[in-house]
């Protein structure tokens, strides 16, 4: 993919995510996909986003700044959402870098974000 095509990829997965269309995301994401520090797999993915959007139901990212080089993508995404049990709003910064193979995130790497938002706020 170009890096045009990339931006306009990474544009529908975030897309996807802020509509919480978990079987859309799925098409986004490789069923190997490697995550450090967290389980591999597509499955783990979802779940860990179903889980995401139970807690926070208007949950919403935003691009702040996205890079390009070759078959990888560097993101900085600003992201929010209300806590479903306490009430409590959040925001959070997310960084992170995706390999893109196929129209499918292989690989991902970043620092803590969303996904650590639920035992935070719990």
């Amino acid at each position: 993919m170009t890096p045009d095509e990339l931006r306009a990829w990474h544009a529908d997965y975030l897309d996807a995510c802020n509509r919480h269309d978990l079987v859309a995301i799925r098409g986004f994401v490789a069923p190997a996909v490697r995550r450090a520090h967290l389980p591999g797999g597509g499955d783990a993915w979802v779940a860990d986003l179903d889980e995401l959007f139970r807690a926070f139901p208007d949950f919403r990212w935003k691009r702040v700044a996205l890079l390009v080089e070759g078959d990888r993508i560097a993101v900085h995404l600003r992201a929010g959402g209300t806590h479903r049990a306490s009430g409590r709003h959040v925001n959070v910064a997310e960084f992170g870098i995706l390999r893109v193979a196929d129209g499918r995130i292989t690989e991902y790497a970043g620092a803590p974000g969303a996904t650590d938002l639920i035992a935070s706020v719990a």
